[in-house]
């Protein structure tokens, strides 16, 4: 495998810096929706995972699929 020069590396480099490639949102293969959630929960949500050592989406994803699990 060839190797690039450090000039090489530098006008690459400049290059991607000047022209950053676009992306079409409409074409990312994954989609996470946003939830927003207020000051209060997201605090409740990191003192939670700290013991745990979850993160609070983890923590999020069980407290959902617990209740779907108790719905009827």
């Amino acid at each position: 495998m060839e190797t690039m020069t450090e000039e090489e590396a530098f006008a690459l480099d400049e290059y991607y810096t000047n022209n950053p490639p676009t992306v079409d949102p409409s074409k990312a293969r994954i989609r996470i929706p946003v939830v927003r959630i207020d000051s209060r929960t997201a605090r409740d949500l990191v003192s939670l995972s700290q013991p745990t050592h979850k993160t609070p989406e983890e923590i999020v994803s069980g407290l959902v699929r617990e209740r779907a699990a108790a719905m009827p």
